[in-house]
Formats: structure tokens, C-alpha cells, sequence
């Protein structure tokens, strides 16, 4: 038998090779089908807080004090969404940041900061625990402290101008067993620049509006009648 007379192997590897492009090409278009993974959201807080216990000091320890729950007006801050309003096209409309979020509603943060920062220099009881102390020590309850956070947003001022902005209503009470007393009310807008036109510049600029809110309420306090 002659050479030409030898079947060939070359056009069977050829279509062997258009089968195995094709079937990638269909693999490849498959994958290109599916659905994007979800991106997770960003998750802020305030940060540590101190790192270390702060140095003791000669100064008498302010007198102690209750603090309440904070309340929110209408549930809209009661989410852990990053809020913003663009306070130069629409400014009555508060805006979620698609992809950040605190990691608890910001009233409970907001919170969470006054308690470290006032127990500085005093004891700061929860509101309920101040009635258990009083029965089992027979003294005097330490005076309510009651906050209501009012907003609590980054403010666009301009497309790229923005601040943080914080406004809180603070009340000061004596419980008694005819019910509470006024001792004072004090409200607190703070507003604070914002180092970037996004969500993280708007969680900085409101981390630094809710120290600075605190330190006022707390010069507050230390100027109001103690027992």
C-alpha cells in the first residue's frame, strides 16, 4: 500500500480542536452570565476610643449621674443607614449611602460615646440601675441625664463643601417620688468639616461634631446645680 493510499489523522484533530474552542467559548459565556457578587457594606463606628486608662488626677470626681436611653424623632435614625442631605439642591431630603453603614442605629453609638466620655470624671449610672442603687444604699439618686438626638447627618453645603452635623436636645431631671424636676434643658448644634465629599469623610466629620457636642454638654453639666 502506498503512502497516498494511508488514511489521514489531520482533519479529525482539527475538528477536535474546534470542538474543545467551542465548548470553551460556551463556558466562558456561561460565567459571564451569572450575577455579580454582592459587595458588602462598609461597617463605621466612632473608633476605640482611648487605648489606655487616662492618668489620675487631683480633681474631686464630679457627682454621679443617671443617663437615660436617647430618643430619636419619627424612627428615622433608628437604622444603622449613613445619612446625607444635599442641602443646596434638596435639603429636606435625608439620602442612605448605598454602600456604608454604622455598626448600630446612631442614637445608640451617640450614646455609647457620652457614657465614655462623661465617665471620665464621674459615675454614670443606666437610668433604671440609679433606682436599684438608691434602695440598696438608701442615698440620694444622682440626677437623669436625657438626650434626644435630632440630627444626625452629612450636610452637602455645596457639591464639594459638606460637615457633619449633629443637634441634640439635653435634659437634665431630679427623679423624686411626685415625679421628675427640671433642674435644665440645653440645646446643642455642632457641625464639623468633612475632609472628603463620600462616606468616610462624612463619618469623620460626624465622629468629630459628637465629641465636640459631648464636651458642651458636659460643661454644661458641671455648671448646673449639684446636690
Amino acid at each position: 500500500m502506498s503512502a497516498f493510499s494511508q488514511p489521514s489523522s489531520q482533519p479529525s484533530s482539527r475538528v477536535a480542536g474546534l470542538v474543545c474552542a467551542l465548548l470553551a467559548a460556551l463556558a466562558l459565556g456561561a460565567c459571564s452570565g451569572l450575577p455579580d457578587k454582592p459587595t458588602r457594606a462598609t461597617m463605621y463606628d466612632f473608633g476605640p476610643g482611648p487605648l489606655a486608662t487616662p492618668p489620675t488626677t487631683r480633681q474631686a470626681p464630679l457627682p454621679a449621674l443617671a443617663l437615660d436611653d436617647i430618643s430619636t424623632p419619627g424612627g428615622v435614625l433608628d437604622n444603622m443607614a449613613v445619612l446625607y442631605r444635599l442641602g443646596y439642591a434638596d435639603a429636606q431630603q435625608l439620602r442612605p449611602y448605598s454602600q456604608a453603614r454604622w455598626s448600630m442605629p446612631p442614637a445608640q453609638l451617640v450614646r455609647q460615646r457620652v457614657r465614655l466620655q462623661l465617665g471620665q470624671r464621674r459615675a454614670v449610672f443606666e437610668a433604671g440601675a440609679s433606682v436599684a442603687l438608691n434602695r440598696s444604699q438608701n442615698a440620694v439618686l444622682p440626677l437623669l441625664l436625657r438626650l434626644d438626638l435630632e440630627e444626625f447627618s452629612h450636610l452637602f453645603t455645596a457639591p464639594n463643601t459638606s460637615v457633619g452635623l449633629i443637634r441634640l436636645r439635653a435634659t437634665l431631671v431630679e427623679v423624686t417620688p411626685a415625679g421628675d424636676k427640671l433642674i435644665g434643658q440645653r440645646n446643642v448644634i455642632v457641625q464639623r468639616p468633612a475632609p472628603s465629599s463620600d462616606a468616610p469623610g462624612g463619618v469623620q466629620a460626624l465622629t468629630a461634631a459628637t465629641d465636640a457636642a459631648i464636651e458642651e454638654i458636659d460643661q454644661w453639666l458641671q455648671q448646673s446645680p449639684a446636690r
